[in-house]
């Protein structure tokens, strides 16, 4: 059942003179979820984020939060907050002043503002650099406290653009299980742009993938990767394989392609290792088949480019596509 306090899109369009930037899109985000919008540069998924918080004006449509239109409300008076990628901090005041400033804006007294404050970064873990400049930061400590002074305002959504693309591998995969554990203490609903599926799968009750200014397709991460409904989100997903068999298109999940002898004949194209799985890559005619194979598996029988080889899958485990 739909909560009142859902963010509703409605047959929302965008437009730069003769550009659709987003054309005629229409979803519910649940209340209290962590949705990731997915898709590749140009899709409209920054676009989308930018007309939820009021910082790009909607063409068509209506943006709907809690019941009511807000569309038309500046952004402050909307109930969501943005981090924005370039975490836009302010160099001269101290971490402090940063994630209080919204309230300061408000007219809130300075003793108020700070417990504020200082509620937050303790959220963040950030309380004993409360007094340090931004340029006495690391990135990582940087993405905090942006993170700190979007939540200031108790914001009923959170919106994320591309959070996490100025962060190393590393500090990347640890901040993003705080954001996540944060989401799910705070019980308010995050959207997070990116372009990153491994991002997006980790982190994601809801997977919305977008392409060429529409919403290809949405449901949990789980879905969204074992049963892609169409060619562009089996490929952008990646993992699988698109298959014209007897004139119908199916994706393949690549860990479902075994290599064995018995099988379908192929020819190795290319061998990359990647930890758990090795790659293998075989032209099987004109049909390129990727195969990730268990690296223990692997290397009971390893093979190498021109190799022959076969392959073999369970039908049960083809999945047919729409488009």
């Amino acid at each position: 059942m739909r909560s009142g306090q859902d963010l509703e899109l409605v047959h929302v369009t965008k437009r730069y003179g003769g550009t659709v930037a987003v054309r005629d899109v229409s979803h519910v985000f649940a209340n209290g979820s962590y949705v990731c919008l997915l898709g590749p540069s140009g899709c409209g998924k920054s676009t989308t984020l930018r007309m939820i918080a009021g910082h790009e004006s909607i063409s068509e449509g209506s943006i709907v939060l809690d019941g009511h239109d807000v569309s038309r409300l500046e952004p402050a008076r909307r109930g969501t907050a943005m981090m924005f990628q370039s975490y836009a901090l302010f160099p001269h005041l101290s971490v402090r002043d940063n994630v209080a400033f919204s309230l300061r804006m408000k007219g809130v007294d300075k003793a108020a503002r700070h417990r504020a404050a200082d509620e937050m970064l303790e959220l963040v873990d950030m309380t004993h650099l409360a007094e340090r400049l931004p340029a006495q930061l690391s990135g990582g400590q940087q993405q905090r406290v942006a993170l700190a002074r979007a939540l200031v305002t108790k914001p009923r959504v959170l919106l994320l653009d591309e959070p996490l693309s100025a962060l190393d591998p590393f500090l990347r995969i640890r901040v993003r299980g705080e954001l996540k554990r944060l989401q799910r203490e705070l019980g308010i609903t995050f959207i997070h742009v990116t372009h990153g599926q491994d991002e997006a799968l980790a982190l994601a009750d809801e997977v919305v993938v977008m392409n060429d200014a529409v919403i290809e397709q949405a449901g949990t991460a789980r879905e969204v990767f074992a049963a892609p409904r169409t060619e562009f989100v089996a490929r952008f997903m990646g993992g699988h394989n698109v298959m014209d068999l007897d004139g119908t298109r199916f994706a393949l999940r690549a860990d479902d392609v075994r290599l064995d002898e018995a099988g379908l004949p192929a020819v190795v194209r290319g061998v990359e290792y990647q930890g758990a799985h090795v790659a293998v890559t075989a032209m099987a005619g004109a049909q390129e088949v990727l195969a990730l194979v268990p690296e223990a598996r692997f290397f009971e029988n390893p093979k190498n480019p021109g190799d022959a080889v076969g392959l073999s899958w369970d039908a049960s485990r083809l999945h047919r596509l729409t488009a």
